[in-house]
């Protein structure tokens, strides 16, 4: 036998690796045998006969880890001594939907550039610099509805660290070089927004749901990148960043009452401003049903997408709608999706569904595949026909067991480490998630019946209110698969018959008549 011992901190892992030493003169299953019986061990004779103790965890609640500065901005900390890191990351209120009309771009160049633009103390270069002597990894970005910024760095440099993270919160100079340099490298990457099939998918398939008149479709030009001025910057810096829409997820090895007390220091005399920040927009677009196409003559291979509204995250049927979700097509490779147009069919390497919940509008249902562009449409007819079975036909017990045990078993992953945990309750509170959802969604989700799923199927399945995007070569998708005459997108339009969609200019997304 040998004993090999880890020693990890204050925690002793031993690993004991049994060698047995099969002689001449006895057989390996005499020799195995005796040595289990002389270590005590109960080694069933197969598989089949292992045991597993019930899985039993008790999820972490939000108030052990909440604290409010004396700013009133919430902080949740978690600490975690096994290495010597520390994490603070920010949730900031803000988001591209406050872009001014013709600056579309506007916010997403400050959350690169707050970071990459150096401080009203330190050039860029010299910021680079030290943080990179500090080993210290400092980001920032914005999105649609968010703004995100986070320190990493080892606990001894923990002190310098918040000083230069929370000197590029507050102090950006937004140093003009490289905010030339962004404006050219976003140009050329507008360029070639017409190149590949999955943004051009993504793209007009956000138009089809949201129209042109949405915040979220507001693409950002030529024109609208090179108008905007290190002075747009600061003033939407001014209006954005400040410590009353700030959410901290704060992780690593530390002590609490001492991390507490250097957000406190690190924001003193950060005034939040009292101007409430606008709400999201919601969309009043109403997608039009119907069989719509992009034509991308040199690929060999379209994009499909079917679908239409969502709902909420805050609607009673979430649940229901998260199980019968995973069971038709989000459940990987034992969704129904997966196992016919992949498993069975052979026409797509990755095929499934998605029933969005949107946080402050609803949010969109589409399932999607890539197939090869003469089978297209017969995959796009499985996605169709799998959506009526579910609508119509309650689902087998196996599978509502499959998906619910699923749910269930991977729910500890979201608090898999200290900073899942915070990052987690941190979202939470940003989004405003009702404060029993994690302590309750297990029981929500194993509550839910193939009633249930059958119920939410016809309910928000809409088969009338379908809309479907193809995205490659239109002649080949349209000319079918020589097996399957039967399957055509013609069909599926009916008398609408089909729409193109023309490619834009990827200047100034301006499309041709």
């Amino acid at each position: 036998m040998i004993v090999t011992r880890f020693q990890t901190g204050k925690f002793q892992t031993w690993l004991t690796i049994l060698l047995v030493l099969v002689s001449s003169s006895y057989s390996f299953g005499q020799n195995a045998s005796a040595q289990t019986e002389q270590l005590g061990l109960n080694i069933p004779s197969h598989p089949r006969e292992l045991k597993f103790p019930k899985l039993t965890y008790d999820s972490p609640k939000p108030l052990n880890y909440r604290r409010v500065l004396s700013n009133n901005a919430v902080a949740f900390l978690a600490e975690d001594h096994d290495f010597p890191l520390v994490n603070v990351s920010i949730l900031i209120r803000t988001g591209s939907y406050l872009d001014p009309k013709g600056k579309e771009g506007l916010a997403v160049m400050v959350g690169s550039q707050l970071r990459a633009g150096g401080t009203t103390r330190m050039t860029a270069d010299a910021f680079d610099e030290e943080a990179a002597f500090l080993a210290a990894n400092i980001t920032s970005s914005l999105s649609d509805t968010q703004g995100n910024a986070s320190v990493n760095c080892l606990t001894k440099d923990i002190d310098r660290a918040l000083e230069l993270f929370f000197d590029m919160l507050k102090n950006p100079a937004f140093q003009q070089d490289r905010v030339d340099l962004y404006k050219s490298q976003v140009i050329q990457a507008l360029e070639r927004r017409n190149d590949q099939t999955d943004s051009i998918q993504a793209r007009e398939w956000a138009r089809l749901m949201r129209g042109d008149n949405h915040f979220s479709t507001a693409w950002p030009t030529k024109s609208s990148i090179e108008s905007i001025t290190r002075e747009d910057l600061l003033a939407f810096h001014k209006e954005s960043y400040h410590p009353g829409g700030m959410t901290f997820a704060v992780s690593g090895d530390f002590n609490s009452k001492e991390m507490m007390a250097k957000l406190e220091k690190s924001m003193q005399g950060w005034a939040a401003s009292k101007m409430p920040v606008p709400p999201v927009p919601k969309p009043t677009h109403v997608p039009q049903p119907g069989v719509y196409m992009v034509n991308k003559p040199d690929v060999n291979q379209g994009r499909i997408v079917i679908g239409h509204l969502g709902t909420t995250r805050d609607n009673p049927d979430y649940y229901a709608l998260s199980i019968m979700d995973d069971i038709l097509g989000g459940g990987g490779f034992t969704s129904r999706l997966t196992s016919r147009i992949r498993s069975d069919e052979g026409l797509a390497y990755d095929a499934g569904s998605d029933y969005g919940f949107g946080i402050y509008y609803d949010g969109v249902f589409q399932a999607s595949f890539q197939s090869k562009s003469p089978t297209c449409a017969q995959a796009t007819a499985i996605v169709l026909e799998e959506i009526e079975k579910i609508r119509t036909q309650k689902v087998a017990q196996e599978e509502l067991e499959t998906a619910i045990n699923y749910a269930v078993e991977v729910f500890p992953r979201y608090f898999a480490t200290a900073a899942a945990v915070v990052g987690t309750f941190a979202n939470g509170e940003y989004t405003r998630q009702k404060p029993d959802f994690w302590e309750t969604y297990r029981d929500r989700i194993r509550a839910v019946t193939a009633d249930d799923v059958l119920r939410v199927a016809k309910q928000y399945l809409m088969p009338e209110k379908l809309v479907v995007l193809a995205v490659g070569n239109v002649d080949d998708m349209l000319k079918g698969n020589a097996e399957g005459r039967e399957y055509s997108f013609q069909k599926f339009a009916g008398a609408g018959g089909i729409k193109p969609i023309p490619l834009p200019d990827p200047l100034t997304m301006v499309y041709p008549p």
